[in-house]
């Protein structure tokens, strides 16, 4: 009697979706190759690539293939796709989520590789359109509608986390799309990124703890942060200024989101009081932002500010009322339960020593000034998000910037 060969079972099905229509293709494109080495170590990993680049060729094309066990399948090359287009980003959701029922995979993640801009969007193609943020997690969503209609007997299986290997990322608003989309983690960086980024060797980390999501954290932000690349003479570099792994479940998204908006309409009450008003913007600005590096004070994420640090602030200022102070406490308590893990460089060598340490967990979007309203606009919008609206983002901008 002939049996039919058995496909073996997988721990992760690991999506690389690598954008390298843009100045990053040649540094990110090891992401791929560092794929391909971590296939052949570990079986308990199955990846799907979707790598759009020149390297190769000289010409920009979309590589397609499946690898495990350090074998490539299904491997084909075709022209270029449009990686910023969400119909391009959701196929493949679909397609990652397909492969994962296929190999038995417990977990899929998807790894988005490309240029960031928070929750302004990313996947920039070379003439500089974006995917806005709230479509990158809308496409992530419509993947898995895609995958639940062609696949009604594994319509169950989601994507289970996000590493988004983009610059600043690590955003409340970014957590909070990716939660109504059904996502359970989000590894990003709250900071910009020295590329080629995150290592692809947190999928090892991923497998190594799929049944404890706080030792799966920990173990993602430790690759991460002890990573250090080669720069030939100029000797070697970090990744991440910070990095986080975010939980983004339901309840507790919906929680903080609750305590954020409390906070912002109290803000807002007292912002007719000019003492008040005065203590809440400086309190808040005293806060660095992100894109703290040197000479670049020109880039537009000068108001996405540590949340934690920022509710903190408010909570420790004897200046505020005392039922302020209680709703920043409250906020800063709900946005640290949604902190799994993180790692901050107290002297970041590639951005002129610049510390870190205060940019635990995800930022918000927080201007004290009308410079710092979406001022790349319309190109890029930071506002045009469901997050910011229903914390009353706009009502507390327009308060005190």
């Amino acid at each position: 009697m002939q049996t039919a060969p058995l496909t073996p079972r997988r721990t992760l099905e690991f999506g690389i979706y690598r954008d390298g229509d843009n100045n990053l293709d040649a540094i990110q494109e090891s992401v791929v190759a560092q794929a391909i080495d971590v296939s052949r170590r570990d079986p308990r990993i199955a990846f799907a690539v979707e790598d759009t680049s020149a390297v190769a060729t000289g010409r920009l094309a979309t590589h397609d293939f499946d690898l495990a066990g350090g074998t490539v399948t299904h491997d084909r090359v075709r022209d270029a796709k449009e990686m910023s287009d969400p119909k391009t980003l959701a196929a493949f959701v679909a397609r990652t989520l397909d492969e994962a029922e296929a190999c038995g995979a417990q977990s899929t993640w998807i790894d988005l590789v490309d240029h960031g801009g928070g929750d302004g969007g990313g996947l920039q193609t070379s003439d500089g359109r974006i995917m806005p943020m709230p479509k990158i997690a809308s496409a992530i969503a419509q993947g898995v509608a895609l995958h639940a209609r062609a696949h009604p007997e594994d319509a169950a299986r989601r994507v289970d986390g996000v590493v988004a290997n983009q610059c600043l990322m690590a955003s409340l608003g970014f957590e909070n799309a990716l939660s109504r989309a059904g996502v359970h983690y989000l590894a990003a960086s709250p900071e910009t990124m020295v590329a080629p980024g995150v290592p692809t060797g947190v999928a090892e980390a991923i497998a190594s703890h799929a049944s404890d999501p706080q030792a799966m954290a920990r173990a993602i932000v430790a690759r991460v942060m002890q990573t250090q690349y080669d720069a030939g003479p100029f000797g070697t570099f970090g990744p991440a200024a910070a990095f986080d792994v975010i939980d983004c479940d339901a309840r507790a998204t919906y929680a903080a989101g609750v305590a954020i908006k409390r906070l912002n309409d109290a803000l807002v009450a007292r912002a007719h009081d000019p003492a008040a008003r005065a203590a809440m913007r400086e309190d808040i600005s005293s806060v660095a932002g992100m894109t703290r590096i040197p000479g670049r004070e020109d880039l537009p994420w000068r108001a996405d500010r540590p949340a934690l640090a920022v509710y903190d602030r408010l909570a420790d200022d004897a200046r505020l009322d005392a039922s302020v102070r209680a709703d920043a406490k409250t906020a800063a308590c709900n946005v640290r339960d949604l902190v799994l893990a993180h790692g901050e460089s107290r002297a970041f060598a590639p951005f002129g020593g610049t510390d870190y340490r205060d940019a635990v967990g995800p930022t918000v979007h927080l201007p004290t000034a009308r410079r710092e309203i979406d001022p790349w606009a319309p190109r890029m919008s930071e506002t045009n998000n469901a997050f910011y609206r229903s914390v009353d983002g706009p009502a507390l901008t327009h308060a005190l910037a």
